[in-house]
């Protein structure tokens, strides 16, 4: 009887598509969600980006993946050849992930100038600056600087009431 009903199940499953059969699933998957990718940064600056992230999921949706991946240094060269503190990479093809880059190297100078919230304040700054983009990058397909900085202050700061240390 069991044996029956297993076959059964095996003959139902590969007569439907995965679109049929399972709606929320698609022939072809697209990754979505954000991640916080880089064991080379600072620890605590790596905390308070999953920290930040997890409330990031609860208020934004993220269609397409993007990973933060987090370096030691303290800036980072862009593909143009800028130097920055962090960087948004927004493909052409939105079969590719973009993803998110910040340099967490100098979190210790700013730790002793500003003291331990405001130095990982800066931090999430440069995450959310780079966040903004990847949510513009996702509405129209391109990425611009206008009211940048104020929405990622807004965001940071809208953060920054949920919690009590970043």
């Amino acid at each position: 009887m069991f044996i029956g009903h297993f076959r059964r199940l095996i003959i139902c499953v590969r007569g439907l598509t995965a679109s049929a059969s399972f709606p929320g699933m698609r022939a072809k998957s697209i990754r979505n969600g954000i991640r916080i990718r880089g064991a080379r940064g600072h620890p605590e600056v790596r905390r308070a980006f999953i920290r930040f992230a997890r409330w990031l999921r609860q208020e934004y949706d993220f269609p397409i993946r993007v990973p933060v991946y987090l370096f030691p240094s303290e800036q980072i060269i862009t593909m143009h050849g800028d130097r920055v503190s962090a960087s948004f990479f927004a493909p052409y093809d939105r079969n590719v992930e973009p993803f998110i880059r910040v340099a967490t190297g100098d979190y210790l100078q700013l730790k002793k100038e500003r003291g331990r919230d405001n130095a990982l304040a800066a931090c999430l700054n440069s995450f959310a600056h780079e966040f903004v983009h990847y949510q513009q990058w996702v509405a129209t397909g391109e990425i611009s600087e206008r009211g940048v900085i104020r929405r990622a202050q807004s965001i940071v700061d809208r953060y920054a009431m949920t919690t009590d240390h970043p």
